[in-house]
């Protein structure tokens, strides 16, 4: 009886907080300022200018400057066109791409993979040789070998490392070079509701655990269920999808 009565105390109490959160007001100004965020971030210049004229917002001075100087290195990554994206961002920050040697590899690597794409053998082993000798030894190096092991196969796109090919594996790129041009401006690596939905994530996850010690108790007796916001029943806390989280 103990054991049971803490167990209902701390749901209470677990259940009331998050009932708390789920009936706090939101503010429609803070909604529209992480739209904004996620569209500039993203580089969606026209649609974030549409947004601001709609909704009234107060337009960022250097908001579509911001946008003009990143969006066409983005676009460049996503082509494949990846020595002009580099000359571009070293156009904008010339130290940039040696202060981050992780991305800088990316690049250089994509550029690798673009040319065994195009059947360029040649060319990919003498980009090979001359770009990415410092990056033959260390964290670098099992990544490397993946990307000089597609000149094996007669049609990489079906080959096991085929994802380095693949349109994820570019806009992955892509975005690591978008985050470091932002850092380097001082401007938020990532969006609000990027920030907000890792916090939630967290939130969840923690609210999980905290019931999940709840739910050991049943474990030894099978004398009750935790009651949910609604008054229902359930063996024990819903683990959190980001997918039926954005559906919600």
């Amino acid at each position: 009886m103990y054991a049971k009565g803490l167990v209902r105390k701390e749901t209470v109490t677990i259940c009331s907080l998050t009932g708390e959160l789920i009936n706090s007001k939101i503010n429609d100004n803070d909604v529209r300022k992480i739209v904004l965020s996620y569209l500039v971030h993203n580089c969606f210049k026209e649609t974030a200018e549409t947004f601001i004229s709609c909704t009234g917002m107060k337009r960022s001075v250097d908001c579509s400057v911001d946008i003009d100087k990143r969006k066409p290195i983005y676009k460049h990554v996503m082509e494949g066109n990846v020595l002009k994206a580099i000359e571009l961002t070293n156009q904008l920050a010339a130290d940039l791409l040696q202060s981050n040697k992780d991305v800088y590899f990316d690049l250089l690597t994509l550029h690798f993979v673009e040319l065994v794409r195009s059947k360029d053998c040649t060319g990919a082993l003498e980009f090979a040789q001359k770009e990415l000798r410092p990056f033959t030894s260390g964290k670098h190096l099992e990544r490397l070998q993946d990307c000089m092991a597609l000149l094996a196969y007669e049609d990489p796109e079906t080959s096991p490392l085929f994802s380095l090919l693949s349109m994820d594996h570019r806009q992955s790129i892509a975005d690591a070079l978008n985050r470091a041009v932002l850092v380097h401006a001082n401007l938020p690596s990532y969006t609000s509701m990027e920030r907000l939905i890792q916090h939630i994530t967290v939130v969840r996850q923690r609210l999980h655990q905290e019931l999940g010690k709840v739910w050991l108790f049943k474990q030894v007796s099978d004398m009750f269920y935790l009651p949910l916001l609604d008054g229902s029943l359930q063996d024990g806390p819903p683990v959190f999808g980001l997918a039926s989280y954005l559906k919600s």
